[in-house]
């Protein structure tokens, strides 16, 4: 009876993370996005692409920060064609940089919005749309409540979202995850002149079932590649 049990435990927890957007890998493969040992913190070792993720942004240069990985994310996503809806508060991306990445200007759809309210109603309708790839949104604050829309909402669309606040108080949120993105500074070229690799410390401070850790990431010919220093510097399993 206790195994019978454990069975249906076992089987509910796949079916609910496969909704979340954690699909199971097939077997003798591995369907990772490019985010090399990172992403190994996420269940299956997976990056849960039909799931909501929030970056928290401190300060400016940690916004920028944030928006060049989460480009670096889309330019995968991406890679076979697709859209992606942009919400920004007052137009700092700027559109050809993102060819730098791989990034075609004219596959993001740029919406400028100032208020929290108006980038919140957009954002859910935006997430809606199972016609787009991703949905990116700039805003202050987010609640539990309105980040668990914005998961229903991806969970039925397929749709991968990503929250870039800039917060100073933070609450819990139903996002699939949470992150931290600091710059870096670039590494020598072997001595060549000129700047290096765009670099990153990624922080991951809440996964859901899976690992939080810290670790540095480069942006190398088209891909992340792993730091020199990669170290996990914290690694627990959450709930």
């Amino acid at each position: 009876m206790a195994l019978a049990k454990k069975d249906i435990v076992e089987r509910l927890q796949k079916e609910i993370l496969q909704w979340e957007g954690y699909k199971p890998p097939v077997a003798g493969q591995r369907d990772q996005l490019g985010l090399g040992p990172l992403e190994n913190a996420f269940p299956n070792r997976v990056f849960p692409q039909h799931g909501v993720h929030e970056l928290v942004c401190a300060n400016a240069e940690q916004a920028a920060a944030s928006g060049g990985l989460v480009t670096g994310i889309l330019s995968m996503l991406m890679q076979n064609g697709g859209v992606c809806v942009w919400i920004g508060r007052a137009r700092r991306l700027f559109a050809p940089a993102l060819a730098a990445f791989g990034v075609a200007p004219h596959q993001v759809i740029f919406i400028s919005l100032h208020k929290d309210k108006d980038t919140l109603w957009v954002m859910e309708e935006a997430l809606k749309c199972s016609g787009l790839t991703a949905v990116v949104c700039e805003l202050r604050e987010m609640d539990f409540k309105q980040s668990r829309r914005f998961q229903l909402a991806v969970e039925n669309s397929r749709v991968t979202g990503f929250v870039l606040r800039n917060a100073g108080k933070l609450a819990s949120t139903a996002c699939a995850a949470r992150w931290q993105v600091k710059s870096l500074p670039s590494t020598d070229l072997n001595g060549l002149p000129g700047l290096g690799f765009l670099r990153w410390q990624v922080d991951l401070l809440k996964v859901r079932n899976g690992h939080t850790g810290s670790w540095q990431l480069e942006w190398q010919d088209g891909r992340f590649m792993p730091g020199e220093e990669n170290l996990i510097v914290e690694e627990r399993q959450v709930g």
